[in-house]
């Protein structure tokens, strides 16, 4: 039992060193983005400052959590996008395909932030031409399925595997493979209209703070 215990804290630990590092990686590409566009629009760059109190605000309220409902988690991925968009202009066109009896779902916090992040880089800034990326929920029997696709023109074969060395692809893998070994499934692929990322994991309600209370006290 004691062995057990100190497994499951090792685990904790191990998430949470997860989680903490995609702050400084975001915030870090996001500061840059600033920086450059103090040089260019000092109206926009003001803008994505608040953009980002706004964000770092939100994450940091759920940052002692290791999962989030789906809706909470969009809510940050909103944030995140406004900056995005503010940066791209009309360049940007950004897709929300949610089921609406997937909200309540739990994911781990801060997943689909550096998917959709990886899908901005690859996709999106690379190209001139106007572009897009779609966001999409879906629940599939006992799983639930999350997909980030963009419109660029896909990864060459060669470097599909490459792909696992960006910290926010690798930290995804990781996370996803502590809190559900066996129980998900995370791809990616070129596809006919640009590239995808898939999720698949267990398909859980959240449960809230008052329900929570609510165990604790029976």
């Amino acid at each position: 039992l004691e062995s057990s215990r100190l497994e499951t804290r090792l685990i904790e630990a191990q998430l949470q060193s997860l989680q903490r590092q995609l702050h400084p990686h975001f915030l870090f590409n996001t500061l840059n983005t600033i920086a450059a566009l103090m040089r260019t629009n000092v109206n926009a760059a003001d803008a994505m400052i608040d953009q980002l109190g706004d964000l770092l605000r939100m994450a940091l309220h759920t940052s002692n959590r290791q999962e989030i409902s789906l809706q909470q988690e969009l809510e940050g991925l909103r944030k995140y996008l406004d900056i995005e968009q503010t940066r791209f202009g009309a360049r940007l066109q950004v897709q929300m395909l949610i089921e609406p009896d997937t909200l309540d779902a739990s994911v781990p916090n801060l997943l689909l932030q550096p998917l959709v992040e990886n899908a901005v880089r690859h996709g999106i800034a690379p190209h001139s031409r106007p572009g897009w990326l779609a966001v999409e929920s879906a629940r599939s029997g006992e799983q639930l399925v999350l997909q980030v696709r963009d419109s660029g023109y896909g990864v060459a074969p060669e470097r599909l595997l490459a792909l696992n060395n960006g910290v926010g692809l690798t930290n995804t893998r990781a996370r996803l493979e502590h809190l559900y070994p066996s129980a998900h499934q995370f791809t990616f692929a070129n596809v006919r209209d640009g590239f995808c990322v898939t999720v698949n994991i267990p398909f859980r309600r959240t449960v809230s703070e008052t329900d929570a209370i609510k165990v604790e006290v029976a």
